[in-house]
């Protein structure tokens, strides 16, 4: 009688509708995660990049007066 109770109790919870949003939001990011941490270096090195060639002509255009 108790073991049948638990097997429906365990049974009930696996076709429970309710809480499958949460789990696929949480394996969602969890996937989020995994790609942004194998793109995050190489990212990274690419973003600083363009941000030191835009500084790097940010500076120089400060350099040059502009004709009077």
């Amino acid at each position: 009688m108790r073991v049948s109770r638990i097997l429906k109790s365990c049974k009930d919870f696996f076709y429970r509708k309710d809480g499958a949003s949460g789990i696929e939001y949480a394996i969602a990011a969890a996937m989020v995660a995994v790609v942004l941490s194998a793109f995050v270096g190489p990212i990274s090195d690419d973003v600083k990049t363009i941000f030191g060639n835009v500084k790097t002509s940010m500076e120089k255009a400060g350099e040059v007066k502009p004709p009077q």
